[in-house]
């Protein structure tokens, strides 16, 4: 079977896996890379970008090599490949519990119970959910669920797309070292930097193509692309600048402001300052939204993918 179509069909069957099984609470790859990647710092750490760089090459590397390996020796066993690309993009998008979270968050805001609410923040993003009331939270969630969606699912499809499997691995493991290690605190300022660098390149195309299909699914596209256009660059991250802002377009309202990671207060840039403030209500607008970003990703990198085998068949 020929490399488009294997991914092809091997990404609609992922995603179909997503949405009926979700992530597995136990034995999940990411989570035991996680670890392995974990016990490699624990070996390597040092206050140092070079042994930094080291730790990204060791585990984002291995991870991908150990892929191409797999990919090669499947590769001319019939459906094996498109089962293999199948568990893969299972494995590495995670646009059901995405969701899923947002919406639990959501209920609890709905109904209330505020405290609930802040226990589940953590499950989604790394603010200081005591810091935050309801609007905050709901608009916690929103700012979440759009960065998400580029990171566990867009992202993703884009470099399968372009890699198949190896490119489905290495994508999510370059995006989880930078969740672990690449963030600002004192022991990572330096060993994470390499880390937090490899995502920001990583990520550039698949923030980019989340911004543009939120544009053309969501309710306003006139109002996301004038958000995306005036707002992304003021945000300190590269690839959530243009995913918040169209989000916060199409949804009509305003993301940014004041936010607290581990203690730390930061005052963000408004997206979208002329949108109304995050009601609960938005956070299910978000989910949704976040569920047309993720079919038209699929159409367009599948498309894209059996669009390109056609043109290189052609010209050979």
């Amino acid at each position: 079977m020929r490399s488009d179509h294997v991914f092809a069909y091997g990404a609609a069957a992922g995603l179909a896996a997503d949405l009926l099984l979700a992530d597995p609470r136990r034995g999940h790859p990411v989570a035991a890379f996680g670890r392995a990647a974990g016990a490699v710092e624990g070996v390597l750490w040092r206050d140092h970008r070079a042994w930094g760089a080291l730790h990204s090459v060791v585990c984002a590397g291995g991870a991908a090599g150990a892929a191409v390996l797999v990919s090669r020796a499947v590769r001319d066993r019939g459906a094996v490949p498109v089962a293999l690309t199948a568990a893969a993009v299972w494995a590495v998008v995670g646009g059901t519990t995405l969701g899923r979270e947002a919406r639990a968050i959501g209920g609890a805001l709905a109904a209330g119970d505020l405290e609930v609410a802040r226990e589940r923040l953590p499950h989604l993003c790394g603010r200081d959910p005591q810091s935050l009331d309801g609007p905050g939270i709901a608009r916690a969630v929103v700012e979440s669920v759009a960065e998400n969606t580029s990171d566990a699912v867009v992202g993703a499809l884009v470099w399968g797309a372009v890699g198949g499997v190896p490119g489905l691995v290495a994508f999510r493991a370059v995006n989880t070292l930078d969740a672990m290690v690449g963030h600002k605190s004192p022991r990572y300022r330096r060993f994470g930097w390499a880390s937090a660098r490899l995502d920001d390149v990583a990520g550039w195309p698949g923030a980019r193509l989340t911004a543009a299909l939120a544009a053309v699914a969501g309710g306003n596209p006139r109002g996301a692309v004038r958000a995306w256009r005036a707002d992304a660059d003021r945000h300190p991250s590269p690839n959530a600048g243009p995913v918040e802002a169209s989000f916060a377009g199409a949804l009509g309202v305003r993301l940014g402001g004041t936010l607290s990671y581990g203690g730390r207060v930061e005052h963000r840039p408004v997206l979208n300052a002329a949108g109304r403030a995050v009601e609960v209500a938005d956070i299910e607008r978000a989910v949704r939204l976040s569920r047309r970003v993720s079919a038209l990703t699929l159409a367009v990198c599948a498309g894209g993918r059996l669009a390109f085998g056609a043109m290189r068949r052609r010209r050979t």
